[in-house]
This record gives C-alpha cells, sequence and structure tokens, in this order.
C-alpha cells in the first residue's frame, strides 16, 4: 500500500470516530510511516491542506474529471501528487485552462476511486475528518515524542504544520523550542475576545489603551533592506495585489521589520469602505494598477513584532507601541489612545463609531503578544456582537423571495470533534444581491436537495450579528441565537476559522 492510500484510509477511519484518542492515534501511526521527504507534503494532506495554498479551483472545474473511470490500482505516491499541485500553481500565461486539465486528468486516470474523493475534497478545502489541525499536531506529538507544548510554541512561529512535523522529527524538543520569528515567513496573528460593551472590556484589560477596529483584511508586513512582503491572515502572499502597501513598507526607515495590521479602503472624506469593496483589491490577481488606480488601499498598523534584530512578541504591548511610533510614521498608524476609566473607553467607542468604524479593540498595556491565539488581553467592542458561522443548508423562500435560496441554517465548529452544531437560521439583512448570489452559490455545493430545503457542502462562512444568546431545546448545541441577521459574507475565511461552539457557550455567560 502506498503512502498515499494509507494517508486516505486513515482519513476516512479517522472521519467515521468521534473518539479524540483514536483520531490521534491514527494519524500518529501514519506520521511515523512517512519518510522525511514526504512529510512537509503529507502532514498538509492530513490537515486537509495543500502546501501551495488554494488553487483557485472550484466544484465546475473538476466537475467532468469525476466522470472519468478509476484506476483498478491507484499508482500515484505522496510526492507525485504534491509535485501535481505545485505544477498547478506554477501555471501562467495563455493556456492555463487547458494544460491544467491536462494535468488533472492525467493524475485522475492513476487515482483510485477513495483516492480520487480525498483528492477532490483537498482541492476545495473541504476535507472534514474531526478538528483537523489541532489534531494531527497532537498526533504529531505522540509520533516524534516530543510535548504537546512545545508543538504548539513552534506553530505560533512557524505558522504551518508541515515545518513544525520536520523539525519535531528531525531536531525534537531542542529544535520546537528554537523557534523564533524569523523574517519572510508568516507567524500566525493574535485575535481578540469579545466583550458586551467598553466597560466590560475596559474592567478585562486594565491598565489599558483603545485602538479604533477597523473593518478591512487583516496583513502582516515583513521588511529587510527594500525587500518587503505582506501575507494575510492564513499566510498567504499578497504583495503582487498590494503594491501601494509595498511600497509603504520600503519607506519605512527601519532595516528590518514585521508589523501587524489592517488595509483598508476609504472613500473621498476618508470614511471607511464597506468590507466587500477592500477585499475587491486584497483578492485581486489580475488588472492590479488599473484597480490600485480606481481603488487605492491604505495600511494601518497597529503592532510591531520584530524591529532591528530584536524579537517583540514578549513585551508589553506599550513597549511594543513604542517601537511601532519609532519604525511607522503616524499617518499609517491606527488611531489610539490610554484610557484611565470605563468612561474613558466608552468615549473613545463613540468617537470611533462616529468616524465609520465598526468598533473597538481594548487592548492591555502590560501583555505579550500571543500569537495564534484568542488572548484574553485584546477585546473587541462593536455595537452588536457578531460571530462568524457556517452555513449548512437553505431554505426555498416565498412571496416576494420564491425562487431565491433564503433562509440560512447557521452552525459553529466544535473545536473537539470538528462536527459543526446547528445554532439557527435567518432570513434577514439579505439583500437582492445576496440572495441572487446565495442561490447560485448554493447550488453549486449542494449535496443534498428537496422541495424545501438544500443542504450544501460547509465552507461559506457568514458574518451574524445578533442581539443576544438563549437556551434552546431545538438545536443540539442548547444554545439559539436572538434576532440573528446577515451581516456579510466573509469570503476571506475559510469555514476551518469559523466560530467555535466553545466560544459561543462562553460568549452567552458574558452577554445575558
Amino acid at each position: 500500500m502506498s503512502m498515499l492510500t494509507e494517508i486516505v484510509t486513515a482519513s476516512r477511519e479517522v472521519a467515521a470516530t468521534r473518539s479524540r484518542r483514536q483520531k490521534i492515534a491514527r494519524f500518529a501511526e501514519v506520521l511515523r510511516q512517512l519518510d522525511a521527504s514526504e512529510l512537509p507534503a503529507g502532514v498538509g494532506f492530513l490537515c486537509g491542506q495543500l502546501r501551495q495554498g488554494r488553487l483557485g479551483l472550484g466544484p465546475r472545474a473538476l466537475q467532468r474529471l469525476q466522470s472519468e473511470p478509476a484506476a483498478d490500482r491507484p499508482q500515484v505516491t505522496v510526492l507525485e501528487l504534491d509535485a501535481v499541485f505545485q505544477a498547478l500553481e506554477d501555471l501562467s500565461g495563455k493556456g492555463v485552462a487547458s494544460e491544467r486539465e491536462q494535468l488533472l486528468s492525467a493524475l485522475f486516470t492513476r487515482l483510485g476511486a477513495e483516492e480520487r474523493e480525498f483528492v477532490l475534497r483537498l482541492i476545495l478545502g473541504e476535507l472534514r475528518q474531526g478538528a483537523l489541525e489541532s489534531v494531527v499536531l497532537d498526533a504529531l506529538a505522540q509520533a516524534a515524542q516530543v510535548s504537546r507544548e512545545s508543538i504548539r510554541q513552534a506553530m505560533l512561529f512557524a505558522g504551518n504544520a508541515a515545518d513544525v512535523a520536520v523539525s519535531a522529527f528531525r531536531g525534537g524538543e531542542a529544535e520546537l523550542l528554537a523557534f523564533t520569528i524569523q523574517l519572510f515567513r508568516p507567524l500566525r496573528p493574535m485575535l481578540a475576545q469579545s466583550a458586551k460593551d467598553a466597560a466590560e472590556a475596559f474592567e478585562r484589560t486594565a491598565p489599558a489603551a483603545v485602538e479604533y477596529k477597523l473593518d478591512g483584511a487583516r496583513i502582516q508586513l515583513h521588511k529587510e533592506a527594500d525587500k518587503v512582503a505582506l501575507y494575510s491572515r492564513y499566510g498567504n502572499e499578497l504583495s503582487a495585489a498590494l503594491p501601494e502597501l509595498v511600497e509603504l513598507g520600503r519607506s519605512f526607515e527601519a532595516h528590518s521589520l514585521v508589523l501587524d495590521g489592517e488595509a483598508i479602503a476609504l472613500r473621498a472624506d476618508g470614511r471607511p469602505q464597506p468590507f466587500q469593496i477592500t477585499m475587491q483589491r486584497v483578492g485581486r490577481k489580475l488588472g492590479v494598477e488599473a484597480a490600485r488606480s480606481d481603488l487605492p488601499l491604505r495600511a494601518f498598523f497597529f503592532d510591531c513584532l520584530y524591529a532591528d534584530g530584536r524579537v517583540l512578541v514578549a513585551e508589553p504591548n506599550g513597549a511594543r507601541w513604542q517601537a511601532l511610533c519609532s519604525a511607522v510614521p503616524a499617518q499609517a498608524r491606527v488611531t489610539r489612545v490610554e484610557v484611565r476609566s470605563a468612561d474613558e473607553a466608552e468615549a473613545a467607542l463613540n468617537r470611533a463609531l462616529a468616524s465609520g468604524n465598526e468598533g473597538i479593540v481594548v487592548k492591555s498595556l502590560t501583555a505579550s503578544y500571543e500569537a495564534g491565539r484568542r488572548g484574553a488581553s485584546w477585546v473587541k467592542v462593536k455595537p452588536a456582537p457578531t460571530l462568524d458561522l457556517v452555513v449548512l443548508a437553505a431554505e426555498w423562500g416565498s412571496g416576494r423571495r420564491k425562487g431565491w435560496l433564503s433562509n440560512l441554517h447557521l452552525g459553529a465548529r466544535d473545536a473537539e470533534t470538528g462536527e459543526l452544531v446547528m445554532l439557527g437560521k435567518t432570513f434577514k439583512g439579505l439583500t437582492d444581491a445576496m440572495l441572487a448570489w446565495q442561490t447560485e452559490k448554493f447550488q453549486e455545493l449542494a449535496t443534498e436537495r428537496s422541495d424545501w430545503v438544500v443542504k450544501i457542502r460547509p465552507e461559506i462562512v457568514v458574518e451574524i450579528a445578533f442581539d443576544g444568546l438563549q437556551k434552546s431545546t431545538t438545536y443540539p448545541g442548547g444554545l439559539a441565537l436572538r434576532f440573528a441577521r446577515v451581516k456579510r459574507y466573509r469570503t476571506d475565511k475559510p469555514a476551518s476559522d469559523a466560530d467555535t461552539i466553545q466560544f459561543v457557550r462562553e460568549l452567552s455567560e458574558r452577554v445575558r
């Protein structure tokens, strides 16, 4: 049995069990069998990720390939599959569609039926086998005989499981604990918790500073001399799409920097454009110069993680802000004010809202930067709380919405099992443009249809505003959203990063 077939078999077995211990043990068995050269790609496959990132292939592009006969004796190895993915990533210029089809066709004729299904889900980013990366990391600790803590610390700085796996098997604990910031290797960003109001946020973080919460795209800037690169919150490079921000980075006087911030499009009056407008630029690959002229972006940085050889993540927030002020001019920094009371925090929130921003983030002045974590020292406040949830299904509308998929079924991730837990439904907040888009998109993603509802592959994330959470016997998570309404679709976010049911339960205790 080839190692690719072993990975596919393990994935199927892991998806069939709810036992986290069994999932970990099965993946550890596979990891021990992988050759050192296979580890980077193999670990990615187990996590449901490609080393190359998303390939930009949708269901329609892959539909014809599914009808081709599968191989009786699969012949594709882990390294061969990874090489095909790399070749697809490297394609450019005229004739790309034809070359892509030839590559995929040649691959699919050598895959068995189960391998083909696995590869399809891998390409589409919808491989679901229960907690994915977190389970693989625990399995890696078991297979390499290192501690979970050293694995997780290395992940904060490495940003991907493949590099961590190689180090775990090659150098053990010592090599894992040596991980730190490396220029042009993006680290995972710190995330914020939520509070019901500014007073609560201040009480949880004081002594604190308040920063305006921008409704833009998270970016991380790396600089060494004239070399500048920009990365998304998931580590994808954005430099080619954001040339004006690369030029901004080159203008900073520091020799080397790692900065955390937001890219955002502004109106002529300086107020923020809607999130969807900003994302039109961030996700663009073609016509960048024309788009830059029509819709220029600004960058606003709020943290300095590295400066001229100094690793700053362990320094307190106040010290990191001073480093940022030394490296970045005021016009490229987020609006920030230190506050001494809940009233001052509330006043800052009102100013942020009046200027068109979506809220504030209240940050402890004494806390370190917790890369990759939703740290307690950053607390966001928005007028109405929101959750990023996964669309599980949609119901056909009636009356004016007849013929459109309307009422959304919403789910949160279970961080332990990887399953999705339904929290409620909503059709509120959907514009005609949203209804038209989701009716077409959801039918492409359909897994089950009836005259009433269309169930879809769980890969679409939607931001939902709500007025509260209440206990419920209707939904399996024991909670339901009150007055839920759609704010926007999160095209920048995969389903694996949607909010968890554990977070929702924690939030329910705070917002009652």
